[in-house]
């Protein structure tokens, strides 16, 4: 009899283990469909030593101090800038944009001044926004909406802008400043030794409280095993059997091209094979970015590796990465949370079963408040002896 089962090892569901394990006692069984803890932040070292990000890059960064603070319990942190280029018209541009991109496009040196009145002059009014093309296009006009965000979003998620909702492109910065950084928050990192290793020491602090099970998928483990609370971070609409129909996610596959030091001795470089963390193609590939992770990591191995990222649709057997916010999906998510609010004892948590998109740092911060609002408040009890 456990105490509660935590159904995926990613960070909502980490971080909740971890809370109730040492802080309250439960004996938790944390599961995870894949072979691995971390969820998609999982990172390991591939042929030549180098880590690597297996799903896609992972920016820490916050303005949350707790979820800092909490997470670096369990790790030391590499601080950096993170930058990024956008490559069409066949070369590299400064992205997000900012000043030095307006220089850029007008192939002189230029001021706030004036890109701001460029820009006043371009965008467009539509009063309050409804989807992510009007968004862009009261940001920064049909030029610049064309150059960087509409071809990058219709790869993303095979939709056309003025069909999602509008925070999905205004996650991007817009700077009339010639600061290229590609986030704004104040405190931008990567754990030092990577994130498995910080996932680790978190299942390690959990001791005997805790039992992993990886492999394991919850329709399986819900008949296996007795637990009095349940943690749910999966898709929402496969928890009710997607009975009031299937919510949209996006998935996404991953190229690795992996470099030592001869290969890039052959080609002329020496211990990076592009000179950006992150270089976006939104126009004429058919991927999305290409990431060299080890400019982040700050590794000291002359090899290196770079990962290719195509979105495609997430079909029976793919991984569910980002709900595609549309407003049919939208609806049909408050259909599932009217579903959800009826359920006794158990939580649902995280990117998935909350169908939205959130950052790492949004998702610790989430975990920490619900585990002090309900479970460190007593509000779904403290554990077996109490249910009993």
């Amino acid at each position: 009899m456990y105490d509660a089962l935590v159904v995926g090892a990613g960070l909502s569901g980490l971080v909740m283990a971890e809370r109730l394990c040492t802080q309250l006692g439960w004996k938790c069984l944390l599961i995870d469909r894949r072979e691995h803890i971390g969820g998609n932040c999982y990172d390991a070292p591939d042929a030549n030593g180098v880590l690597t990000h297996l799903y896609g890059p992972h920016y820490f960064r916050s303005n949350y101090p707790e979820a800092i603070a909490y997470l670096s319990a369990f790790t030391t942190w590499r601080e950096i800038r993170y930058r990024v280029s956008s490559f069409t018209d066949g070369r590299h541009w400064s992205f997000p944009i900012n000043l030095r991109t307006f220089e850029q496009l007008i192939g002189r040196e230029s001021s706030p001044e004036e890109f701001r009145g460029w820009l006043d002059r371009r965008r467009m009014s539509f009063g309050e926004p409804q989807n992510s093309e009007e968004a862009m296009l009261a940001s920064v006009g049909p030029e610049l909406y064309e150059k960087f965000f509409k071809g990058y979003t219709q790869k993303q998620w095979n939709k056309h802008p003025r069909d999602l909702h509008p925070s999905v492109c205004r996650r991007i910065p817009i700077r009339t400043t010639r600061d290229e950084a590609y986030f704004d928050d104040s405190f931008q990192a990567m754990p030092q030794e990577g994130y498995t290793a910080l996932f680790q020491r978190m299942l390690q602090a959990c001791g005997n409280n805790l039992d992993l099970r990886l492999g394991l998928d919850f329709s399986e483990a819900r008949n296996r095993f007795a637990y009095g609370h349940l943690i749910y971070t999966g898709p929402i609409d496969e928890y009710f059997g997607t009975g009031l129909g299937r919510l949209e996610y996006r998935s996404l596959r991953f190229e690795l091209e992996s470099y030592s030091s001869r290969d890039l001795a052959r080609l002329g470089r020496q211990g990076f094979r592009q000179p950006y963390l992150q270089v976006n193609y939104p126009n004429s590939q058919p991927y999305t970015r290409i990431v060299e992770i080890k400019h982040a990591t700050g590794q000291d191995t002359p090899h290196t590796n770079l990962m290719r990222e195509y979105p495609q649709e997430c079909a029976p057997g793919r991984e569910p990465y980002y709900p595609v916010l549309t407003p049919p999906n939208l609806a049909l998510y408050q259909k599932y949370l009217g579903l959800a609010a009826k359920e006794r004892g158990v939580t649902f948590l995280g990117r998935l079963a909350t169908y939205t998109y959130l950052n790492m740092d949004q998702a610790v911060e989430r975990a920490l408040r619900v585990f002090q609002g309900k479970f460190a408040a007593g509000v779904y009890g403290a554990g077996r002896e109490r249910r009993a």
